[in-house]
């Protein structure tokens, strides 16, 4: 039997992710959850804000912002940058930052994965609006990458957010096509 509810927000887990951008009047960060991957090619990424976010005017502005990965290990920063605003607390203090390869704003570089996005359009959706961007970089901290350039992702920790509740990602439980991949064949006469 399954219990049913009006239309919310309910899906998980999504990523708890670091939204860093900057305009004329200074750099922010605040903590998103509404954002993810949309297209593939071109490789595409979105995040939705509310209008009345300090950081809001600044996407809008510069039409830039990169999407940071935090660990999980950084659950209480990601929260504060969710619960202050950028025109009282200066968010970025919490953090080692640098400047992105492609576009004009900070990088978190304690995030082991970050996505430089050019918006490229906005929808405005009700209590959000999309900002849907070109990623025009992706950097990972390369102690996750191994000699073949493969990308460990499930080593980074990161972190995620399902109904109002934090989660670490870890252990992975497949792949992508593993539920089509044929079965390694046992050699007859061979223990």
């Amino acid at each position: 039997m399954r219990r049913h509810f009006k239309g919310c927000t309910l899906e998980g887990p999504l990523p708890a992710a670091l939204i860093t951008c900057e305009d004329e009047k200074g750099a922010n960060v605040f903590t998103a959850a509404w954002t993810g991957i949309i297209c593939t090619h071109p490789p595409m990424a979105y995040v939705s804000v509310r209008p009345e976010r300090f950081s809001y005017e600044k996407i809008l502005k510069t039409g830039v912002f990169a999407i940071n990965l935090p660990q999980s290990k950084m659950t209480e920063q990601v929260d504060l940058c969710g619960m202050k605003s950028g025109r009282d607390f200066d968010k970025l203090s919490m953090f080692q930052t640098e400047r992105a390869e492609k576009i004009e704003c900070p990088v978190i570089a304690d995030c082991p994965v970050v996505l430089e996005c050019r918006v490229k359009k906005t929808e405005e959706l009700g209590s959000h609006t999309m900002f849907i961007a070109d990623i025009v970089s992706v950097s990972v901290d390369s102690a996750l990458v191994d000699s073949k350039g493969k990308i460990n992702i499930e080593q980074a920790g990161l972190l995620a957010f399902a109904h109002g509740n934090y989660f670490s990602l870890g252990r992975k439980t497949g792949s992508f096509g593993c539920s089509v991949q044929k079965k390694p064949r046992k050699r007859k006469g061979r223990q």
